[in-house]
Order: C-alpha cells, then structure tokens, then sequence
C-alpha cells in the first residue's frame, strides 16, 4: 500500500521438500472446491441489481468516507459494504504485511503482535516459518474484525537500495514464491482473505507511481512473474493486488498483459484483482484490462468504478458480462476462503499477544544470521565480565521499518519521531518496538556487568570499548515504504563509530538491524558481525539469544550484499536525481509546488531473469556476502551426494551434524544447462534441524519451471535435454560438490 495514510494525516494532523510442479499439457488447472465457490458466486450475482453489482466493485477508504455508509466505519485501509438481502458480508481491510497494521495511530490504543522483516522470515529458508507467522497475523486479523489482509508480498529484490525490501521475501523467485504462498495459507487459515502483492515489477519506490518498468516477456516470466505464479499456486489466494507502476508501457492496473493473459488465462486464477489505493487511472480500459474492483478510490482522481462503471456498462464501453465476472471473482474470493460464511465478532475479541509475541520472536531467532565470527568470538564467553553494548537505541528497543506495514506493536513505542521532509512523511514514522537488547543480555549474562553507551560521542565510545572485555555496537538503517536509501552505507556516521569501537577493542560485535544490505568498510577489523533485519517486538530477546547461545543462529541470506553499490544492475534509484531537483524547486516555490511532479519515466531491467546472485555470477563479480550465506555455532557435513535425472531431476544426499551443538542447516540446490551461459539457479532448498553427531538423509525435487527457460514461441515452458550442472551448496558462490545429470526435454504450460 502507500499513500493511504499521507491524504488521511494531511486532512486530519509443514515444511515441504518440494514445491508443486508445473501443470503439463492437458492437466486440471482447478479444483473442485473453486469450481463449486464460482458456481455459487455466479447465482448470487444473477439475482443482483446493476446498483447492487456496481456497489462491490469500489472501495472506500475510511478517514474520507465518513457518512458514505450506514456500517460502523474501522479506521484502516479499506471498506465495502455487504448486500444483507444476499448473505454478502460487509468487508473491512487491514494492512497487514508484518502485522495488523496502525500505522500512524489512526485507531487509538490499538496494538498487534510485530512480526519481523519478510526478510527475516526469507532468511529462515523455513515455509513453516512463514504459514505460522500468516497464521498469527490472519488471526489477529479476525480478532479485530478485518476480513481482508493486504499481506503477500512477494516482489523481488533487484536493487539492494529499494526502501521497501524490507517488506519482501529477497531476491529468489523459488524461495520467495514458497514462503509467501505459506504465509498466504497461513493468513487464510483463519477463514479470511490475503491478498498478494504487488503485481508486478514494484521494484523501487522513487516514482513509484509513474515508473516504467521495462523487460522481455520471457524474462519476466522466469523471475517476478515465476515468484508470484508459486505463490498463487501454493497460497490459493484470493486476491491479487495489482502496482502502481506501469509495465512496458501500461499501469499495472490497467495491463491485459498482466491482468487478463498472464492471471487470468494462462494461470486460470479465480479469484478478484484489487487495486492499490491510488493506483487506478481509467475506468472502461482499467475494467477491459481485469482490473475488478477499485480500492479506496478517495485516493484515486475519481471513483471510476462507481458512476462513471455504471455508465459505461449502460453504454456498452464495459459490457455486462465482464461486470457480472468482475463481482463473481469477488464473490468466489470471499467463499472459498470461507470469510463469505463465517461472520466477523460483533465487538473486537480476545488475543493471546503472550503466545503471538513467542511467534514473532522464533521468527526472528529462525531469520538472524550469523555473517562472520573469526576467532569463534560467539556466542558470548560466559568469562566475559564486562560488556559494553554501543549505539543503535540498544537500550530502549529495535528498530522497525516504515510504510503501510508498521504495526503498533505491543509493549508500546519507547521511540517514534515524525518526518519533516520525504515522501513518506505523512504516513510513517521513525519507531522502535520496545523489545530492549541491553534489557535482555543482562538478564542473560546475571553474572557480567553490562553497560550501554549511546555512541554519539565516538571517542567516548571508544574508550568505553576499551575498558570492557567485549563491545557490541548496534549499527541501525531506518528504511520505508515510499523512500528509497540514498546510498549503502550505514546513517550518521555508523561506519566511524564501527571502526573507532575496533580499534579499541579486538573483540567487538557488530549487530546490524538494517532494511536490507549495507556496506561494511569496517569488516576486514570486526570479528563478528550479526544480521539482524527489522528484528520484530521480541528483537531483543532473539538478538540476547543468539548472541549467548541459547539459540543457534541458522538463518541464511535471501540477498546478496554487495562489495559495493557499483556491483549492482544499477547504482542508484533510476529518477532519483531528477525527482530531487525538483523537489527542491518545489521547496523554493510552495505556491506552485504542484508543478514539480515527477513525471513517468523508464526503469530498463537489463538483468532481465538473472536477478541478484544470478547477476553476480554473470557479471563474475564477488559479493560481500553471497545469497545464502550463513555460520553456525556448529559444523555441518554432506556426504554420499547422488543425483538422478531423465524426466525429473532428484537429489539425495546425508547432512551429519559433526559440531557439539543442536543446530539447523539450509542445504541448497543449484542447477545450469552445462555449455550455456546461463547462471546457476536456486532448484530446491531445505531445512533441517540436527542433535551433535546426528545424520539425516534428504531427497529434494527440483521445481521443473527452475530448470526450464521461458518460451514465448510456444508459449510456455522448455526444458532443453541434455546434461545440467547440479550443485549441493551451502550458498550461491559454493560449487564444492558438483555432478552432472542427464535430463530429457519437455514442455510445460504458462
């Protein structure tokens, strides 16, 4: 979502092995229970009225739709009334990526459970993981009387600056598409709608609501559209939210491309396609292109699916038909999720935040990861005496992200400062959830003395580093919604802090809570380095645990961090230069600031379908750290590796915990066409959890779309036959284990 709040504050101050594979020509792309929840959609739209049929087809938005109902209004994102005569349930929507969101306080005193970042939940390499925190969310959710949750993020990471990868699930369509369909399940577990988000190519945030997101069809289809074609097949969800952006040319909105051949026909989708509020720009071209129902339209120029719809249905510009499927897609949503049935509770209900926050905080505990610890300076000796934690507000809290996914977390903000300046000053804040660090390795460590220093003083810092046995500097990056990072290094002189607290103390941790990949021109004299994302309301007890051990950290990069931001498709947001300068003009003339708006402008992907450390290895550019990367306080081996091809490619293999420590391994599976160019693909993934001297056997399915490329001439899917690289690794970089298979060609429907 997005802008929802800035008007509103302006006017008012299972863990599978494998993933379902591809439909092959001339299998069922739909089940009998969505056959049956259309058939049942469509008789009820049958006995509608046009009013009737037009009435669920636009949304409004809460804050400027006082008086526009006669139903109690919930200060939120989104609200369409029901057809009582009819069974339709009145709907309330929710932002909710990362929990039930309120963002800037729009419904006083009211809390939720904080998952951490989706990157965090992606680090875990664990769908179980990510159904159980959609599980808590969708609850709460219903707890609170929301029926629609505007969660499934599932765009890729192509830029590591993007202000909004904190929200997503990384950079890996295999990866990313399963954790977000089991988020998706999670969600809808409790007989209410997920949406998935934002489709697509919602790549960065600087002119977002103008840019042109340009690629190859074939390219397209092998990376964003393969994440979210995983996830819909894997979550069921039922709604698909589409971009603000355009797409070669047209707004995501209003793309037949997009809408009506890649969703609708090729994928067979059943469910309805909501716009993001803001997003709509037509009303005949929008509905014609599969766009079914216009989302909090006082944020669009004009409610063009309420009177001006009716009028082009009367004329015939929409026909009749398309309208009836426009409301039956909703309709069918609703029921096979089961919220058409089940009433939302008249007043809001308990919730048991004390068994969801133990969610967010293995969460969070799953997705930390272990970047570098030289000298095995973790965990924590428990000799050390004196431990001086430095900066990042590791007193009070941990950082969250900002943007439509902010969620006022239980426990309260100990820190919320307005924005001044930026796009997303209207509808964020800079917060911390009140989860301390500082609070929780005490309660860790009873017998050391643990002190805090807030590093604005660098030299006294340092001095402080020095006289303890172990420093711990806490390193923040504030990301959000609207805005993307002005470059990757850390903010307010952070990377002096870092050095000057090095060089003092030998034995220094760094602990990074960051929207997604900083540069590190300090790491070469830091001996451990943590990764702790937006670590969610129980941050700083999972950081505590991590840090002393209790918990093994097993999380695994979903991005790549790069050497520098020179290693990157692009070096910077495309646009940001202009979009700059003309705030500035702006500035200068606030009387006719509304004549410096960006206008749309082009974003060439020339990575195309080789997205993160796929670029990397074509471009044979080594990363800081590599997607997929992560250490242990234990060691792990793999023996007895065999591979089997012909029509499907298997792998088997023994993981032996060969450490003193209970710990998780992500074993992960790459795969290339050998004597091609083409980069090696994440193909299967998995993980598993070992006692010291433990040994499993594992058997992993490669997803055959992984192995395929995308033929437009067909259309559809090519495994070209031949021999393929296979490569059992513990990240993108690690070809120690290597085999080639032999696999036969095949075909495969969009």
């Amino acid at each position: 979502m997005s802008t929802k709040f800035r008007a509103a504050l302006a006017i008012s101050s299972m863990l599978a092995l494998t993933v379902v594979p591809a439909a092959r020509a001339g299998a069922p792309r739909t089940s009998t229970v969505r056959d049956d929840a259309r058939a049942r959609a469509d008789s009820i739209v049958a006995r509608m009225t046009l009013a009737e049929k037009i009435a669920l087809v636009h949304g409004l938005f809460p804050p400027f739709a006082v008086g526009k109902t006669k139903n109690e209004l919930i200060m939120a994102a989104g609200h369409i009334d029901g057809i009582p005569r009819l069974g339709v349930p009145l709907v309330r929507e929710s932002d909710a990526s990362l929990g039930v969101a309120n963002q800037v306080e729009q419904r006083k005193g009211d809390v939720a459970t904080a998952l951490p970042s989706a990157l965090a939940t992606a680090a875990s390499f664990d769908p179980a993981i990510a159904r159980a925190g959609g599980a808590m969310i969708g609850s709460e959710a219903r707890a609170k009387r929301f029926n629609v949750l505007l969660a499934g993020g599932v765009n890729l990471t192509r830029d590591p600056w993007n202000g909004r990868n904190f929200e997503y699930l990384g950079e890996d369509p295999l990866l990313a598409g399963r954790l977000a369909g089991q988020h998706i399940v999670g969600v809808q577990s409790n007989r209410i709608v997920s949406t998935i988000k934002h489709f697509a190519l919602n790549a960065q945030e600087t002119g977002r609501m103008v840019a042109d997101a340009r690629i190859g069809e074939a390219d397209l289809r092998m990376s964003d559209l393969l994440a979210f074609q995983i996830a819909i097949e894997t979550g069921k969800p039922a709604s698909v939210m589409c971009a603000y952006n355009k797409v070669n040319g047209d707004w995501a909105c209003e793309n037949d491309f997009l809408l009506n051949r890649v969703l609708k026909r090729d994928w067979r989708y059943p469910g309805w396609v909501m716009s993001d509020w803001g997003g709509v720009h037509s009303t005949a071209k929008a509905a014609n292109a599969g766009l079914d129902q216009q989302s909090g339209q006082e944020l669009d120029k004009a409610p063009y699916f309420s009177a001006p719809l009716e009028a082009a249905v009367t004329s015939g510009a929409v026909s009749a038909a398309r309208l009836d499927d426009m409301v039956a897609r909703y309709l069918t949503g609703l029921i096979q999720t089961g919220a058409y049935d089940t009433p939302m509770p008249a007043k809001p209900a308990a919730i048991p935040y004390a068994k969801n926050a133990l969610v967010a905080q293995r969460t969070a505990e799953a997705g930390i990861v272990l970047l570098k610890n030289e000298g095995r300076l973790l965990p924590l000796a428990r000799s050390a005496k004196r431990i001086v934690l430095i900066g990042g507000r590791a007193d009070v809290g941990v950082l969250s992200g900002g943007g439509s996914s902010q969620v006022r977390s239980v426990g309260g903000a100990p820190i919320e400062i307005p924005l001044t300046s930026g796009a997303a000053m209207s509808f964020a804040r800079y917060t911390y959830h009140a989860s301390s660090p500082l609070k929780a390795i005490k309660a860790a460590l009873p017998q050391a003395q643990v002190t805090f220093v807030d590093g604005t003083d660098v030299a006294a810092a340092a001095a402080a580093a020095r006289n303890a046995d172990i420093a711990i500097v806490f390193a923040t990056q504030w990301t959000t919604e609207a805005q993307d990072v002005a470059d990757l290094s850390l903010p307010d002189r952070q990377d002096t802090l870092i050095a000057a607290v090095a060089a003092a103390q030998p034995k220094t941790v760094a602990v990074l809570e960051t929207g997604g990949p900083v540069t590190m021109p300090w790491l070469a004299q830091v001996p451990a380095v943590l990764q702790a994302w937006y670590p969610g309301q129980r941050g700083g007890e999972a950081i505590a645990n991590l840090l002393t051990g209790k918990v093994n950290p097993s999380g695994r990069l979903p991005i790549t961090f790069p050497a520098s931001a020179t290693q990157a498709p692009r070096p910077a947001p495309v646009g940001i230069d202009t979009l700059t300068s003309l705030e500035a003009q702006a500035a200068a003339n606030p009387a006719n600031a509304s004549n410096y708006q960006l206008k749309s402008f082009p974003i060439d992907y020339v990575e195309g379908a080789d997205v993160g450390y796929r670029w990397y290895e074509k471009k044979r550019r080594a990363p800081l750290f590599p997607f997929g990367h992560g250490l242990s306080y234990t060691n792990f081996a793999y023996r007895n590796f065999a591979v089997t091809g012909g029509k499907t490619l298997s792998v088997s293999f023994e993981v032996i915990n060969t450490g003193k420590r209970a710990g998780a391994d992500v074993p992960q599976i790459y795969v290339a066409r050998a004597g091609s160019d083409t980069p090696m693909r994440l193909a299967a993934f998995t993980r598993v959890t070992l006692k010291p001297g433990e040994t499993r056997r594992i058997t992993l399915t490669a997803e055959p779309r992984i192995l395929a490329d995308y033929d437009t001439r067909l259309p559809g899917w090519r495994i070209t036959g031949g021999q393929y690289r296979v490569a059992l690794a513990r990240d993108a970089t690690d070809r120690t284990l290597t085999k080639m298979v032999a696999l036969d060609a095949a075909t495969m429907q969009p």
